[in-house]
């Protein structure tokens, strides 16, 4: 049962998602709001700021392993139906599609009705940069980007490793992400311990994100999107985030990067994309390419699905 049939990848993804669209995050008792208070007391007790990579390691072993234990045990000892239906759980809890949309709208709506400041306290809650001072184009940039590379990271890989490996790979890939957000930063504290998290995101990221950054090409300008990609994504500092963000640009023909201000800090980032200045009307350009990209991997699903049944002539 770890390894479902094409058929049954398609059915559960599709009602997965269904249920996600319809629900959206449980508000109360998320299974990752647990999962996040068990990582930050395995970070307290573990991170003494010696030995920090093989201590991380370790952390994130404790963290993820167990968990997606029990999930495999689970799918693999109970009757067909009950698999499935923890299958579609698993896959309902990893996805964010529903949640995306639920954050990043109300931005561009704020933006549309020129409300700075509305725009600027719902931005600062899914950015790390500071949003205190930031204008229009700042705050467009900013849930662009957002709405992007989220689609990659709460949506794409959860749905990339659910066709491999089911429930339990969906839970994985949801798990070491959440790490990566909580663990993977560049700061004195983390740089050492956080390093594992980091890498094991990459690691489980990569495919998943070249393929959100081909299918954001497809339903966009995909030469401006592609050209994007092979230029502009080197200069990026992750690995992953580069082509899904680039691509994006590309395909959505908006400017991305540029200055943006952290801790206090005016960084320069690598300009991404190309053609018009990010707007109000980009970050609903951009949920939109999103939910196109949602409905095209469905559809995938679906046709391998149809052609690995047998013809019955």
């Amino acid at each position: 049962m770890m390894l479902l049939s094409l058929p049954l990848v398609a059915t559960l993804a599709t009602a997965s998602v269904a249920i996600d669209r319809w629900f959206g995050e449980p508000r109360r008792a998320h299974p990752l709001v647990g999962f996040g208070k068990l990582a930050a007391k395995l970070e307290a007790a573990l991170n003494t700021g010696r030995r920090g990579r093989l201590l991380g390691i370790l952390a994130w072993l404790l963290a993820v392993v167990p968990p997606v234990l029990v999930a495999t045990w689970l799918v693999l000892a109970l009757p067909f139906v009950l698999a499935c239906a923890v299958h579609i759980a698993l896959l309902y809890f990893a996805l964010g599609a529903r949640s995306l949309h639920d954050h990043i709208a109300p931005i561009g709506r704020a933006l549309a009705s020129r409300d700075l400041t509305q725009a600027r306290v719902l931005t600062s809650r899914i950015v790390s940069r500071e949003t205190s001072h930031a204008d229009e184009g700042a705050l467009s940039r900013a849930a662009v980007e957002s709405a992007l590379e989220n689609g990659n990271d709460a949506i794409f890989g959860a749905l990339f490793w659910f066709a491999i490996f089911g429930g339990p790979g969906a839970l994985a890939f949801r798990l070491a992400n959440t790490l990566d957000a909580m663990w993977g930063y560049r700061t004195p504290r983390y740089l050492s311990f956080g390093w594992a998290a980091a890498r094991f995101d990459d690691v489980l990221n990569w495919l998943p994100a070249r393929l959100t950054a081909f299918s954001y090409a497809l339903l966009g300008d995909t030469r401006t999107a592609l050209q994007c990609w092979r230029e502009q994504a080197p200069r990026w500092d992750s690995p992953n985030a580069g082509p899904v963000m680039a691509s994006g640009a590309g395909s959505l023909n908006v400017l991305l990067g540029g200055a943006a201000v952290y801790h206090g800090v005016i960084e320069q980032r690598p300009v991404l994309g190309a053609g018009h200045t990010a707007s109000a009307r980009h970050v609903e350009a951009a949920l939109m390419l999103v939910e196109r990209t949602v409905i095209l991997w469905l559809a995938v699903f679906i046709a391998f699905a149809l052609l690995s049944v047998p013809f019955q002539g």
